[in-house]
């Protein structure tokens, strides 16, 4: 395990695991949506759908469906959160370690996920919780979601921005889809995206107005994941929201079995890291 240090001179120029990670995603992105394009069939065999997973055996969508996401912004939210803590996790760990704890942390959460939605997605209810058992479900955010337990549970109080503003219009936007449809909907479709991508970008400005547009909340990283799962669990009892909730989940249990692991077996170098961004 390797202590975090400022990277000097020499060090810009090693290889970047986090950024290695970024280039495929987006590599696989673009080849994956070129074989469903030209064949929608594949889709079968590159995202993940428990179904698949339990009759059929399609085990390899378990890693496929990682490097997969649903769409530009998709990919670009996932990317953008990757880049900032993925190389934070990448300095602390390592870079071997991090790798391999990156993929298996998304495996994990696509196999939490596949389990959940088979025995308890059948019903209405249970589809818009745990997802339906004929739901794809793709995306790195599993494999990001274990990164941050990992983060909770090394530098709980170490303070870091949510940005609660993309969140809380996707709920808007699902709400949206009960009373609206047709033009109406096209536009608040239009308008959910504009503004995400606008917050997004926000958060890297240094006036503080303009960073106000992502509704940016201060929180631990020790609270900052359960924020971020707890509250769109909730809402899926009512609404059908266009998130994995239980990949998300599923990621998080692993990064902090990790994280715990990391502790017991690495007690004074953990503690250090704690005290360290404290």
């Amino acid at each position: 395990m390797t202590f975090y240090q400022i990277p000097n001179r020499k060090k810009l120029f090693n290889f970047n695991a986090t950024l290695l990670i970024i280039l495929i995603n987006i590599f696989c992105f673009f080849v994956f949506s070129a074989l469903i394009y030209f064949n929608p069939s594949f889709v079968d065999y590159i995202a993940l759908k428990s179904s698949n997973i339990i009759n059929n055996f399609y085990l390899w969508t378990f890693l496929t469906s990682m490097f997969m996401h649903s769409g530009f912004f998709h990919l670009f939210a996932n990317m953008i959160s990757l880049f900032f803590v993925g190389s934070l996790v990448e300095k602390i760990i390592g870079k071997k370690r991090y790798v391999w704890f990156y993929l298996i942390s998304g495996i994990f959460a696509g196999l939490f996920f596949a389990l959940s939605s088979y025995f308890f997605g059948g019903s209405e209810l249970g589809a818009r919780i745990f997802g339906s058992p004929e739901s794809f479900a793709v995306g790195a955010s599993g494999a990001i979601f274990g990164l941050l337990g990992l983060l909770a549970v090394l530098i709980p109080h170490k303070n870091i921005y949510l940005i609660a503003g993309p969140l809380i219009a996707i709920a808007l936007q699902s709400v949206a889809g009960i009373f609206f449809s047709g033009n109406i909907l096209g536009f608040i479709d239009t308008f959910v995206t504009i503004y995400i991508f606008i917050a997004i970008f926000s958060m890297l400005s240094f006036n503080n107005h303009i960073r106000r547009i992502s509704i940016p909340l201060e929180l631990q990283f020790w609270i900052l994941p359960f924020f971020a799962i707890v509250p769109l669990i909730l809402i899926s009892f009512f609404i059908e929201l266009p998130i994995g909730n239980m990949a998300h989940l599923g990621g998080l249990i692993a990064g902090l079995i990790y994280g715990f692991y990391l502790r017991k077996k690495y007690e004074n170098k953990t503690k250090y890291i704690s005290k360290y961004f404290s």
